[in-house]
């Protein structure tokens, strides 16, 4: 793994910075994205005194906006030769209904669209690569729902736990999608659901919610170690190389639900993001 680089978004706090450290234990280039230079730098700093790894860097840039996201990619494409893994981690929970800068309900844009895009731009760096690896962090929350393709940013109802769910389900459809595109070539794409986890995730909604979260989570939450563990698996182990298009939960191979499945929902939203975007595969 030495001579491996890996990105991985969403990586300053929660399962994304363990995940971190994790592959900068293993002796490889790790690349993190945050949106906050100054948490950024104090990670950095942190994984290379918890690794002994000096190969660690960050790129800033608010994933949510379309923007960001292609001025990162541009960096990184100037500045790497290749990129064997990315880990597109980064994700939120809105309780309530608010437009990214590009005018996107804020959870499809984070969730889904920042994705979608991100992955498209580096591609050929991915290619690259001798097999490089797209892991996708999805979540058992998409069990039992669908996305409103005719109201895809909730613009008529919204419901920010609705609007979650449906991201979670739209990572997976994106995954098989895109893994089907990249059939029989180097790079692999897969997902997966990372457990219920002891994080920080969903207190930016602050009041009654962030309390209710942190309630359950001491309750039944695993660990942001144990939740990151899937992810690491994904981007490292030998055993996967070659698997393509399957969605994972405890480092196995897992069932995921039937509106996973639905191929009809999964090109009308391919097409969608294709038009959200304005990126083409």
């Amino acid at each position: 793994m030495t001579h491996k680089t890996f990105l991985v978004s969403g990586a300053t706090g929660g399962i994304g910075l363990v995940t971190a450290i994790e592959l900068a234990r293993t002796g490889g280039e790790v690349i993190l994205v945050g949106r906050d230079r100054a948490k950024a730098e104090r990670v950095v700093a942190e994984i290379k005194r918890d690794s002994g790894n000096e190969q660690v860097t960050f790129e800033v840039a608010d994933l949510s906006s379309q923007s960001d996201i292609r001025a990162l990619a541009s960096r990184l494409n100037d500045r790497l030769s290749h990129l064997d893994v990315l880990v597109n981690n980064v994700g939120a929970w809105f309780q309530r209904r608010q437009l990214s800068t590009d005018g996107i309900e804020m959870t499809f844009a984070l969730n889904h669209l920042g994705y979608f895009l991100l992955t498209g731009l580096l591609l050929d760096k991915l290619k690259s690569a001798p097999a490089g690896r797209i892991v996708n962090v999805s979540s058992i929350a998409h069990r039992g729902r669908q996305i409103d393709l005719d109201d895809p940013q909730g613009a008529k109802r919204f419901s920010g736990w609705s609007a979650y769910h449906g991201s979670k389900l739209a990572n997976i459809h994106f995954t098989y999608r895109l893994a089907e595109m990249l059939d029989g070539g180097s790079v692999t794409a897969n997902c997966l659901h990372p457990g219920f986890v002891a994080s920080k995730f969903a207190h930016n909604n602050g009041g009654w919610l962030k309390l209710l979260i942190m309630v359950v989570q001491q309750l039944v939450a695993i660990s942001e170690a144990k939740g990151a563990r899937t992810s690491v698996h994904l981007a490292t182990a030998e055993s996967v190389a070659g698997v393509n298009g399957k969605y994972f939960a405890k480092s196995e191979i897992a069932k995921n639900s039937a509106e996973a499945h639905d191929k009809v929902e999964r090109e009308r939203l391919w097409r969608l993001s294709e038009e959200l975007t304005g990126f083409n595969y």
